[in-house]
């Protein structure tokens, strides 16, 4: 018999607190601290680099409304179509209708592989309006994204949410608002290891300041995206379809990140042409 008094007991309350109807989640803390954390590192890369703060401001909220828009788009499609078919209104507005009425309930579900095409998508964007060569723009936020997929996933931590499955293993967390089982906490498991790879990327990066192009967006799509593959094996299903599933959903939409980040680490970028003066 398991004896739960050895194992970490997790039940924290979702609000930090909270002013009449108004609460501060720690799990919005963790996405503002992400996106502060990502601004000021990317500030640090942008002087080295001789770019302006003012471009950098620029790239941040197209990075931001992407991150948003891709992810509440990637769940609402890849994990709750088959709600979402049928209330699509629900995917832009977040409100439902309850006893007749419509009432404000907040978006409930975000999807990191949704944000991740969001954030690429936001980047050609910006390159294309800003005129920023896009694989510059692609290694130098490869360098951040790693920090702030920490700062969320360490979020869901704190949410008790995309726990992980049962276990024996001396760091065993009992979710207290879900059960009364040992499980993995998975989502520190993602937090470390977006750590680590933000450490071997900014290693990288301190040692070669103009990387070949490409190069670290690669390397990053290969470490965040065969970690999220991997771990999935240690965490419950999402959404009820995964049942019975060889692969879930996340790693199916992982697959292809780490095809890419394969090409661009092996591709062999083309050398710019050289012109010839005409005599």
């Amino acid at each position: 018999m398991i004896d739960l008094l050895s194992f970490i007991h997790w039940e924290p309350k979702p609000e930090i607190f909270s002013i009449g109807s108004f609460g501060v989640r720690y799990y919005s803390l963790c996405w503002l601290l992400a996106f502060v954390a990502s601004y000021f590192l990317m500030l640090n890369v942008f002087k080295r680099e001789g770019k302006s703060q003012d471009l950098l401001d620029q790239l941040t909220i197209y990075i931001f409304i992407g991150t948003l828009v891709g992810a509440r788009l990637g769940h609402c499609f890849f994990y709750d179509w088959a709600y979402f078919k049928d209330h699509f209104i629900e995917i832009f507005i977040p409100m439902q209708k309850v006893n007749g009425s419509w009432q404000l309930t907040g978006f409930t579900g975000l999807a990191s592989h949704g944000g991740a095409v969001g954030i690429l998508t936001a980047m050609w964007l910006f390159a294309r309006k800003s005129k920023t060569n896009f694989m510059w723009v692609a290694d130098r936020l490869s360098l951040v994204i790693p920090v702030a997929c920490a700062f969320i996933r360490l979020g869901n931590f704190f949410n008790s949410e995309m726990i992980g499955n049962p276990t024996d293993l001396p760091w065993a967390v009992v979710f207290g608002h879900e059960d009364n089982i040992p499980r993995h906490p998975a989502q520190l498991y993602e937090a470390l290891a977006y750590v680590i790879s933000f450490l071997i990327l900014w290693g990288i990066y301190k040692k070669n300041i103009h990387p070949k192009p490409g190069k670290l967006f690669g390397l990053m799509l290969i470490l965040l995206f065969t970690a999220r593959f991997v771990i999935e094996f240690v965490k419950l299903d999402q959404v009820d379809f995964e049942a019975g599933m060889a692969l879930n959903m996340g790693q199916w939409l992982s697959i292809p990140f780490i095809l890419l980040g394969f090409y661009f680490l092996l591709r062999t970028p083309k050398e710019p042409q050289k012109v010839q003066n005409k005599r």
